[in-house]
């Protein structure tokens, strides 16, 4: 186990730190959450997600890249009173496809890994001809879609949301950052909107602090920004990043 004392920023928005921040403490870590990232409404007010929820029933496939689109995608379905989706249904992964079993839907494929790039190759030989809608945030890659029409599929993209960074944070940023042993990211807009806290705050990421990285899409943003991760999940998953980051910080 890490040495007592050893704390570790969780970046997740609010309302997703528990998850992470649970699998740290249960490894002996002292989890400071600071939000990094707050979600809202798309830029259009969900007028694409709406029109495309009016005409559901037109769609071979139903994508999505994260769980908070899964659950705005639920939310508005609810609102509107739809309850007939696709059959098919496709998740980027373990975490999505947690949001999905819990929305009441059925997965039917989640790729080998978690990133884009093998989404839409294990996708590609299913979509040909095929009416696909992709629920995902305002500013997502857009390599899926991309790949997929490259593939033969008609692919309709709707924002479900948008990620803005919570000026709040930056106070708690202030006192905290200096004592911490660690961080964690668990996207590339995590990244991007950490940093940016950290220029509202009037303040620079340490280079003497652990950086842990949920994948490698995230990895290669953090070194787009100039920094190198020492820890990165092989998996999109909390609880392995949780593990290799505890091992890493029982080392230091």
């Amino acid at each position: 186990m890490p040495a007592p004392g050893k704390r570790v920023l969780v970046t997740r928005a609010a309302h997703q730190a528990s998850s992470l921040g649970d699998a740290l403490a249960a490894r002996g870590l002292t989890v400071v959450a600071i939000p990094a990232i707050a979600l809202e409404q798309p830029t259009d007010e969900y007028g694409a997600l709406h029109s495309a929820l009016e005409r559901l029933d037109e769609f071979d496939w139903l994508l999505f890249t994260s769980a908070n689109a899964v659950e705005v995608f639920a939310r508005e379905c609810d609102e509107l009173g739809i309850d007939d989706v696709p059959r098919r249904i496709g998740s980027i992964g373990a975490a999505t496809s947690r949001a999905l079993q819990q929305a009441g839907l059925r997965v039917s494929l989640q790729p080998s890994t978690a990133v884009s790039e093998t989404f839409a190759a294990e996708l590609k030989p299913h979509v040909r001809h095929q009416q696909v809608l992709l629920v995902q945030a305002e500013s997502a890659r857009d390599v899926l879609p991309r790949e997929l029409r490259s593939a033969g599929a008609e692919v309709l993209v709707v924002p479900a949301y948008r990620t803005v960074v919570p000026v709040e944070s930056a106070d708690a940023l202030r006192r905290e950052l200096p004592r911490l042993d660690a961080a964690t990211f668990t996207s590339s807009s995590s990244v991007r909107n950490l940093l940016e806290l950290c220029d509202a705050a009037g303040l620079t990421l340490p280079r003497n602090i652990v950086l842990a990285s949920i994948g490698p899409i995230t990895s290669q943003t953090l070194r787009a920004c100039g920094y190198e991760p020492q820890v990165e999940a092989p998996v999109a998953d909390v609880e392995v990043l949780a593990s290799l980051l505890a091992k890493h910080l029982s080392r230091t």
